[in-house]
């Protein structure tokens, strides 16, 4: 059978883009198809406007000391119409040039909600078009609850990197990494922010250290965070938006606006998968180590899948693919030890088992090296915020088995350890090792 072409892809987000361009270089025919605007969720409404916002409020921390740093008092005057122009401008220059690279590769780019006829036949509006090979790189998207009345007033992340003005009081409902770090970003950029979780502690699932380092930290910076306490109702008010809260002790908060953010899920609506014969599992798409579906020429990688929700995931998922379908090269991607940062303020990074994992998995043997101190910027400015760093071994072998740390940068060193955790990394090779001086890094060399 002939087809229109080799690969066509729906999704023109990071692991879309990372199998064309990967794709294109081994001569492949490709098409991609997208209904939204190319770079996807992750460079339009997702991880690099929340980057650039970030920026945007670190800048708070730098004029609150420069003063002591001899710069005299600095206007902390921030003029949210003036950034969201600015980052708007940038946004839309990334989108062209994520489209100007599937040109230069010859990538076919069709614009539209493509949807499924058979196992080799896409449909978009009033065009087909078929392919030898399709894969599925959709993403996900935020959900709000059904059963909160007046739920349709709240927003989520997507509409608050698009607000117009900014918000006298900000509600963010969520305790995932997502909501915290969103809730430290804004509360450098509008004058109140409140956190509302369900949960005893922010950051499910990460290790307890960082959980309290970080929430210690953003109470420190005026974030007002309710735990175990739930949104009952949200009412429109005269003065904004009234939230009915359930907890020890019921009460009410007025805020401007409400920010719902929950775990995200694959964004699967009207691709007719059964039309294709791709099985779903528990919402997801179903996918074998090679990203193959249950359908043996179609594949899905990135959110869509049961697969960790991060962009290099994504990314390195569809190179993979490119890698193993087109070039002859059989790639599996390991999704173990995965570092990932939680851009809250203060800044917080992981790899690997937290302590309450490790000693489940390994028991007595887990040792863990804890240290806290005030970093050296610190010294003369009015920041008291502490840095934090963790290290979980198994004594039993000496490997590094978990990393965590909360400060300025753990970003940076968290993922440079990476590479070393999976090697076998010990705490002697910790301890023989000579950092670079004065540095926040170092000091994971001194732990002892």
């Amino acid at each position: 059978m002939n087809f229109d072409y080799d690969l066509f892809i729906i999704g023109a987000g990071p692991g879309g883009l990372a199998a064309a361009e990967r794709a294109a270089t081994y001569g492949v025919r490709i098409a991609i198809a997208e209904q939204d605007r190319v770079g996807g969720t992750c460079v339009v409404h997702g991880c690099i406007p929340e980057k650039l916002m970030n920026y945007a409020a670190s800048f708070s921390q730098a004029l609150q000391n420069a003063d002591e740093y001899g710069w005299g008092k600095v206007s902390h005057h921030f003029d949210w119409s003036r950034f969201m122009a600015a980052k708007t401008k940038n946004i839309d220059h990334l989108c062209q040039v994520h489209t100007q690279h599937l040109q230069e590769a010859g990538v076919k780019l069709i614009d539209g909600q493509a949807s499924f006829l058979n196992a080799h036949t896409v449909k978009i509006g009033h065009q087909q078009f078929t392919a030898k090979k399709i894969l599925i790189a959709v993403g996900g998207k935020a959900i709000k609850p059904e059963n909160i009345p007046g739920i349709e007033s709240a927003i989520t992340t997507r509409e608050m990197l698009e607000l117009k003005n900014s918000p006298e009081h900000l509600a963010i409902i969520g305790s995932n990494h997502i909501a915290v770090k969103s809730a430290g970003i804004m509360n450098a950029l509008v004058p109140k922010v409140t956190l509302i979780l369900p949960e005893e502690q922010i950051l499910p699932g990460c290790d307890q250290d960082l959980q309290t380092a970080v929430h210690e930290g953003m109470s420190q910076e005026g974030i007002q965070i309710l735990c175990q306490t739930r949104v009952e109702k949200i009412e429109t008010v005269l003065t904004g938006l009234k939230l009915w809260l359930s907890s020890d002790n019921p009460t009410q908060l007025i805020v401007n606006t409400v920010v719902w953010i929950g775990d995200r899920v694959p964004n699967l609506e009207r691709l007719d998968l059964e039309k294709a014969g791709v099985k779903v599992e528990h919402g997801a798409i179903a996918v074998n180590d090679d990203n193959r579906t249950t359908q043996p020429n179609i594949f899905a990688i990135g959110d869509c899948t049961s697969r960790p929700h991060w962009t290099p995931v994504a990314i390195a998922s569809g190179r993979a693919f490119a890698d193993t379908e087109f070039g002859q090269i059989p790639h599996r991607v390991s999704y173990e030890n995965i570092p990932y940062v939680v851009a809250s303020r203060p800044e917080a990074a992981t790899i690997g088992l937290t302590e309450t994992q490790a000693r489940r998995k390994f028991g007595d043997s887990v040792h863990c090296y804890l240290k806290k101190f005030q970093p050296l910027f610190n010294l003369m400015g009015e920041s008291k915020q502490e840095t934090l760093l963790k290290i979980v071994i198994d004594s039993n072998s000496d490997r590094i088995i978990g990393v965590h740390m909360v400060g300025n940068y753990a970003a940076e060193i968290i993922q440079m350890i990476a590479p070393a955790i999976k090697a076998g990394v010990t705490k002697k090779h910790f301890d023989l090792s000579i950092g670079i001086h004065p540095s926040i890094g170092e000091e994971f060399f001194t732990i002892r």
